[in-house]
């Protein structure tokens, strides 16, 4: 498989008697709400990094489903919340743009959660959106039906939702009934996107992506929130395997340390947990060779955002 693999490359078009149905689908939210775990779960293949730590998704993820006799290009958009920072304002303004250029836009609510915080700070800017719009109620098996329903009844009052489907990601709980709204709902047309792809990103992009949600995954907590990994050198090798080379950037000396663990520990765990699954994904063996690097106030750095996928915020 090379870096150009899964590449768009428009035209692909499903060969039945069928009228074929085509779009995208912008899935905003909250941080944590699930949208990355519930594009994975649409698409049925991992194309979206999913970590306990908010903000994970940087820029907009494009996972293709094919349902019925449509495509359906999913939208993962970063958490929606309020910027403290050059970063965030920058994720935050990629969010409401990939909303602005869908056919349809999902809302993503956490059931517990409910519309306090961001949620309704959502809601208020969504009035805004001319596109049509639909409610998703995510982690519906941790809260009562009566709780599903005031919560339903509030939010169809703040905003003009076209319906509302009550999900779990996790299990794919009221899934099927979701795609096969949106098959029906988007609009007739050829299809985007050859039909065995499943997202736009580089294969360069994606296993940079695969290594941060292990980073994350593995110091949570210990990790700050500035750090980001990129795939420098990619070499296809004689005997059908990889060479990747990627770098953690950090923006202290300190951090570098947490990154590399005790006796590299930590680095050790992460290259492991990322390069099995890159195998799995890439169905080739995967020789991974992970370097950690200091690069200071790597957040204002206008090339790092270009690199994300992100405009740089002006002022």
């Amino acid at each position: 498989m090379t870096d150009n693999d899964n590449m768009a490359a428009a035209g692909g078009e499903h060969s039945g008697d069928q009228p074929t149905h085509s779009g995208f689908v912008a899935l905003i939210g909250p941080t944590n709400a699930g949208k990355s775990t519930l594009v994975n779960r649409l698409v049925g293949a991992k194309v979206s990094i999913v970590s306990h730590k908010v903000q994970t998704t940087r820029a907009v993820m494009r996972g293709i489903a094919i349902h019925q006799n449509a495509q359906i290009v999913f939208m993962d958009t970063p958490g929606i919340f309020k910027p403290r920072r050059k970063l965030d304002r920058a994720m935050v303004t990629s969010a409401w743009g990939g909303a602005k250029d869908a056919d349809l836009i999902l809302l993503l609510i956490d059931s517990e959660r409910g519309l306090r915080g961001d949620a309704e700070a959502i809601l208020e800017g969504l009035k805004e959106v001319p596109q049509p719009k639909i409610l998703v109620l995510n982690k519906i098996d941790r809260v009562q039906p009566e709780q599903l329903l005031k919560l339903t009844a509030a939010a169809n009052e703040a905003v003009r939702f076209e319906r509302t489907f009550m999900i779990s990601a996790t299990t794919g709980s009221g899934c099927d009934d979701l795609m096969d709204y949106l098959a029906t709902t988007l609009p007739e047309g050829p299809w985007y996107y050859p039909e065995d792809q499943i997202s736009d990103l580089p294969m360069r992009q994606l296993a940079a992506e695969i290594t941060r949600e292990k980073l994350f995954l593995r110091l949570h907590q210990e990790l700050p929130y500035a750090s980001h990994v990129e795939t420098e050198k990619w070499e296809e090798r004689k005997d059908g395997s990889v060479r990747i080379e990627q770098v953690i950037y950090v923006e202290r000396e300190s951090q570098k340390k947490i990154v590399l663990g005790k006796a590299g520990e930590a680095i050790k765990a992460i290259s492991t947990a990322s390069r099995k699954e890159l195998s799995e994904i890439l169905e080739q063996p995967v020789h991974l060779f992970l370097f950690v690097k200091v690069r200071e106030n790597w957040g204002n750095d206008p090339e790092r955002y270009r690199e994300m996928g992100l405009e740089f915020p002006k002022g």
